[in-house]
């Protein structure tokens, strides 16, 4: 078909060097494919490289602590995607001898690889004729094609994988599902593509309709919550300070972070004083409490916003079970906190 013989022509002339098109490994594909879900390359491309240097084979992260995959990954967000990466590893170092499976139907039957991430680890790897589907096929099929199915229904990812494995030509698997990430990525943007210099601007039906800021379509998000994040940075005679690991599920599980006081609201000073004297912190005394940033640092994830201030507090005597800051830097924490700690 000219669709996929255009995009593929188009691709060989313009793709990005990137550390893993250089290879047919499959650790290194489901790493790159892990580290870049819901992450610019930009943004994860020095990651990777950090990755790789400390675990170049599948056995040595399989071998590694999680604080040591949690420190690393450091700042890239989604933690979940490094503890599932780490189980996976383990699953594949030490269930399946370092051999990591080698279709798609098989790939799907390790921890944390969705339909997603099997079908590049099988097209990339190992030229299986199977479609990679993520948010730039997405756009670029839609807006190609003038489809209005929402991507976000479970109708809509069936619809546009089957247009997708159409398109594909058997036997250039690696090249075709290449070829169709980079061109979204690269030129099929969601805002303001470059249109009039596309190689389909004869053929595109939503650029014909005038429709390529309506696709594709999506049905909306879900709501955002808003929380309010005190946290308590202790300080005592010895300038130790007390921090955790955050056990419960949720957000950042298993990073450290200093004691934490939810509010319902931004607090003043005299009611977090209040708040604390009723929790079991600490049982040193308090000399004194200040606020480290006067403006609340917002930070925003998926679907929650998070207001963060930072409380200075030092205390009379020893903290039991105190923390040099020298430890405390050595510690994995999410990103927000980690640049606190960076500007003591």
């Amino acid at each position: 078909m000219r669709f996929s013989k255009t995009l593929i022509q188009w691709y060989l002339q313009n793709k990005r060097d990137l550390p893993w098109r250089n290879s047919t490994n499959p650790y290194i594909i489901w790493l790159s494919e892990i580290m870049l879900q819901q992450t610019r390359v930009a943004q994860g491309l020095p990651f990777f490289l950090r990755f790789t240097e400390a675990f170049p084979t599948v056995f040595d992260l399989a071998n590694a602590s999680e604080e040591q995959v949690l420190k690393l990954w450091q700042g890239l967000g989604y933690y979940s995607r490094a503890r599932n990466l780490h189980k996976t590893a383990k699953q594949i170092a030490f269930e399946l001898k370092g051999e990591f499976p080698k279709t798609y139907n098989d790939l799907l039957q390790l921890k944390g690889v969705g339909e997603y991430t099997a079908a590049a680890i099988a097209s990339f790897a190992y030229n299986e004729n199977v479609p990679v589907v993520d948010g730039n096929v997405f756009r670029v099929l839609s807006r190609y094609f003038d489809i209005e199915t929402d991507i976000a229904s479970a109708g809509g990812k069936k619809e546009f994988t089957q247009l997708a494995s159409e398109l594909l030509p058997k036997g250039k698997a690696n090249e075709f599902n290449q070829a169709i990430m980079e061109f979204g990525a690269l030129l099929c943007v969601p805002k303001n593509p470059d249109c009039q210099n596309c190689v389909f601007n004869d053929s595109c039906l939503a650029l014909q309709k005038k429709k390529v800021a309506q696709l594709p379509v999506k049905s909306k998000k879900l709501k955002v919550r808003h929380r309010y994040f005190n946290y308590l940075v202790f300080s005592d005679i010895d300038n130790n300070t007390l921090i955790h690991k955050r056990t419960q599920k949720g957000i950042w599980h298993n990073l450290y972070e200093f004691p934490l006081l939810e509010t319902e609201i931004i607090e003043t000073e005299e009611n977090i004083l209040a708040l604390i004297k009723n929790q079991n912190f600490i049982k040193n005394s308090i000399q004194n409490i200040q606020l480290f940033n006067p403006q609340t640092i917002v930070h925003k994830l998926s679907h929650q916003h998070l207001n963060i201030k930072f409380w200075k507090i030092k205390v009379n005597g020893k903290i039991e079970n105190g923390i040099d800051w020298e430890s405390v830097k050595k510690m994995p924490f999410p990103i927000v906190i980690f640049n606190f700690i960076s500007n003591q």
